[in-house]
C-alpha cells in the first residue's frame, strides 16, 4: 500500500482555502471522506449520492462526494496525492543516495588511510556484505611474474563447497580481459559454467582498474539463488576503483617499505664489509711491521749473539788462566818469602791481596754479565721468531717470560713511577695449539698497556699474572680464589658462555688508573685509544682480540676507574678451527 497520509493533505491550510474557494465557485457543497468513511472536509450531505474516487496508482484513497460538479474536485485531490506521493518518493531516492554516498565515503577513508594491502582487502569486503547478499567473496590480484590472479583476501561464510574460485577461474579471467563487470544470477543455465560442478548459484565480478591496468578483481559468490541487479553492480564497480586506488598505493608502499629493508641491509652489509676490510687491512699493516720488527730484532739479536759467544768462550780461558797465575803467584810467596825491596814495595803499593780476591770477582761479575746478554738475545730470537703460519704447540710461560725480559727496563724504577713489582702465580700448564709469535704479540701489547696505565701515579706499581688450566667445575672457584674479579662472572650468563674446557686462562691485572665503562666498551675497537698520538695507534688490543678469537678463545676486560683493570685470556688446549684456517690465512697473505 502507498503510504500517503490523505487526512493530512486534505487539512493542509493552502488545501482547504483551495476546496473553499471551489465550493463559492461551483455553487454546489461537497464533502470529502477517507476510505474509512469519516468526514475530512465539508458537510455531511445525506441527499448526495455520487461518490467521486480520488486515486493514487489505481487505489482509492479517498472519496468527493457531492454532485457531478464534485468529480473535478475529485480529479484536482487526485493529482494532489499523486504529486505528494512523487515528492516522497524523491525524498526517499535522495537519503537513499545521501546515505549511499555516506556509506561510501567512510569507506573510502578507511581504506585510503591504511597501508596494508591486505588490511585493505578485508575491509573492503566486510563493508561489501553490508551494501551485497553473498556467501563467499575474494580480491584477487594479478600476478605479474606468473600471470595468474593470486587471493589477496577471502572472506566465506557457511562455506559448503571447496574452492569455488578455481571452477570460476577462467569466467573471471574472461571478465579481467574485458574490463567490465559481469553478474550471472543462475550459472547453472549459463553455458559457460556447464560440466564445472559448481556448489554456488549466483556469481557477481567487477574488474579491479587503475589508470594504468586491471590489477585484479573483486569476486562475489553466493550458494542460494540470489537475484543481483544493476545497481548491485553499480554499487560493487563504484567500490572497484577506490579499492584499486587503495590497494596499488598499499603495494607500492609495501614495496617501497621492502626495497627500503633491502638497501638498509645491504648497507649494513657494505658498512660491516668495510669495517672488516679496515681491519684486516690493519691487521696486515700491523702484521707487516711486526714482521719487519722481527726481522730487525732476530738481526740485532743475531749480531749480539756472535761477540757474545766470543767473549764468552774467551773468558771461560781467561778464567783459567787467571787460577794458573793467581797459583804460580802462590807458589813464588811461598818459595821466596823474602822478594827484594823492588817488588816489595810495588806489591805494597799494588794491594795484592785485594788485587786476587777482587780480579776473580771482577772475571765472574763479566760472565754474569755475559750471561745476561745471552739472555736477553735469545729471548729477543724466540719472540721475533717467524713461524709463516705453522700452528705448533706453544709453552705460554716461556712466551711471557721473553715478554717481560724484553720489557725488564720499563719495570726499574724511573722519573714515571717507582717501579714495577711483578707477582706471577703460574698453574701447571699444558703445551697449547697456536701461533707463538702471534701470542707473544698479545702478552707484549697487554704488559706494555699495565705499565702504560701504572706510569704517573704515587703508589707503587703491580702487575699479576696468573696462570691456570680451568675446567666447568673450577672456574668460579679460580676467579674468588686467585684475584679480584668477581665483575667478570656477571659476564657469564649462561651454561654455554662458560670458558671452552679444557682451556688455559692467563690474567695480566695492574693497579693502575683503571677506567670507566665507556672507555671500556669501545677497547677493542680498530683505532679506538686514549693515549696520546705519539704513543699508541689504537690497534693494539683491537689486533689482540683478533688473534685470541682466531685461537678459538675470548679476551675480556674488566676495570673500574682508579682501582685497576684486569685482561682474561682463554685458549683452548686444542684448536679445532684453527687449522681449517690455515689455507684460507695463506691464500689472504698472498693476496695482499
Amino acid at each position: 500500500m502507498n503510504h500517503i497520509n490523505f487526512r493530512k493533505l486534505v487539512t493542509q491550510k493552502e488545501v482547504i482555502d483551495i476546496l473553499t474557494n471551489l465550493v463559492n465557485e461551483m455553487n454546489s457543497s461537497f464533502c470529502i471522506e477517507d476510505t474509512g468513511g469519516k468526514l475530512i472536509f465539508g458537510t455531511d450531505d445525506k441527499e448526495s449520492v455520487q461518490k467521486h474516487p480520488v486515486k493514487l496508482l489505481d487505489e482509492i484513497v479517498g472519496w468527493v462526494i457531492g454532485s457531478k460538479k464534485a468529480e473535478t474536485v475529485a480529479f484536482l485531490l487526485s493529482y494532489l496525492v499523486q504529486q505528494q506521493y512523487e515528492k516522497k518518493l524523491l525524498a526517499h531516492e535522495l537519503l537513499d543516495k545521501y546515505q549511499e554516498i555516506d556509506l561510501f565515503h567512510d569507506i573510502f577513508t578507511q581504506i585510503s588511510a591504511s597501508l596494508n594491502p591486505k588490511e585493505v582487502a578485508q575491509l573492503v569486503l566486510e563493508e561489501a556484505r553490508k551494501l551485497i547478499q553473498f556467501t563467499t567473496s575474494a580480491i584477487l590480484l594479478l600476478n605479474n611474474n606468473t600471470n595468474r590472479l593470486d587471493i589477496l583476501w577471502e572472506d566465506v561464510q557457511n562455506v559448503c563447497f571447496e574452492n569455488p574460485l578455481i571452477k570460476a577461474q577462467e569466467i573471471i579471467d574472461t571478465i579481467i580481459k574485458s574490463g567490465q563487470g559481469e553478474i550471472v544470477n543462475d550459472v547453472f543455465s549459463d553455458p559457460r559454467f556447464v560440466d564445472r560442478q559448481v556448489n554456488f548459484h549466483s556469481f557477481m565480478c567487477v574488474p579491479l582498474i587503475t589508470e594504468k591496468q586491471v590489477i585484479g578483481a573483486i569476486v562475489l559468490l553466493s550458494e542460494t539463488p540470489t537475484t543481483y541487479s544493476t545497481q548491485d553492480l553499480k554499487l560493487l564497480t563504484i567500490l572497484a576503483l577506490q579499492t584499486a586506488v587503495a590497494i596499488e598505493k598499499a603495494v607500492l608502499y609495501e614495496q617501497n617499505c621492502n626495497a627500503l629493508h633491502v638497501a638498509q641491509e645491504q648497507t649494513q652489509q657494505l658498512q660491516r664489509t668495510l669495517y672488516e676490510l679496515q681491519q684486516t687491512q690493519s691487521q696486515l699493516i700491523q702484521s707487516e711491521k711486526m714482521s719487519s720488527l722481527g726481522q730487525l730484532v732476530a738481526g740485532v739479536a743475531h749480531e749480539i749473539n756472535n761477540p757474545v759467544n766470543y767473549v764468552v768462550g774467551n773468558l771461560k780461558y781467561a778464567q783459567k788462566y787467571t787460577q794458573d797465575l793467581l797459583k804460580v803467584l802462590h807458589l813464588y810467596q811461598q818459595n821466596y818469602p823474602q822478594p827484594v825491596s823492588e817488588i816489595k814495595d810495588f806489591i805494597q803499593d799494588l794491594d795484592l791481596e785485594f788485587l786476587k780476591q777482587d780480579f776473580t770477582n771482577l772475571l765472574s761479575s763479566m760472565h754474569l754479565g755475559i750471561e745476561r746478554i745471552r739472555q736477553l738475545a735469545l729471548s729477543l730470537r724466540n719472540f721475533s721468531r717467524l713461524e709463516r703460519e705453522e700452528m705448533k704447540p706453544v709453552d705460554l710461560h716461556e712466551g711471557i717470560d721473553n715478554t717481560l725480559l724484553i720489557l725488564q727496563s720499563r719495570l726499574k724504577p724511573n722519573e714515571r713511577h717507582r717501579g714495577i713489582e711483578i707477582i706471577k702465580k703460574f698453574g701447571n700448564l699444558p703445551l697449547v695449539d697456536g701461533y707463538a709469535n702471534q701470542l707473544n704479540q698479545v702478552f707484549m701489547n697487554l704488559i706494555a698497556n699495565a705499565i702504560d696505565a701504572i706510569e704517573g701515579q704515587e703508589k707503587p706499581g703491580i702487575i699479576n699474572i696468573y696462570t691456570e688450566l680451568i675446567a666447568k667445575n673450577n672456574f668460579q672457584q679460580f676467579i674468588q680464589e686467585n684475584f679480584q674479579l668477581k665483575d667478570l662472572i656477571k659476564n657469564y650468563n649462561s651454561e654455554s658462555e662458560l670458558p671452552i674446557c679444557p682451556s688455559v686462562v692467563v690474567v695480566i691485572s695492574d693497579n693502575g688508573m683503571g677506567m670507566d665503562e665507556t672507555v671500556r666498551s669501545h677497547l677493542f675497537e680498530p683505532f679506538f685509544t686514549t693515549k696520546a698520538t705519539s704513543k699508541g695507534t689504537g690497534l693494539g688490543l683491537s689486533i689482540s682480540h683478533q688473534i685470541i678469537e682466531k685461537h678459538g678463545g675470548r679476551l675480556q676486560c674488566v676495570s673500574q676507574a682508579g682501582k685497576g683493570t684486569a685482561f682474561w685470556i682463554e685458549i683452548p688446549i686444542q684448536q679445532t678451527t684453527l687449522k681449517s684456517l690455515e689455507t684460507s690465512m695463506t691464500v689472504l697473505q698472498k693476496t695482499y
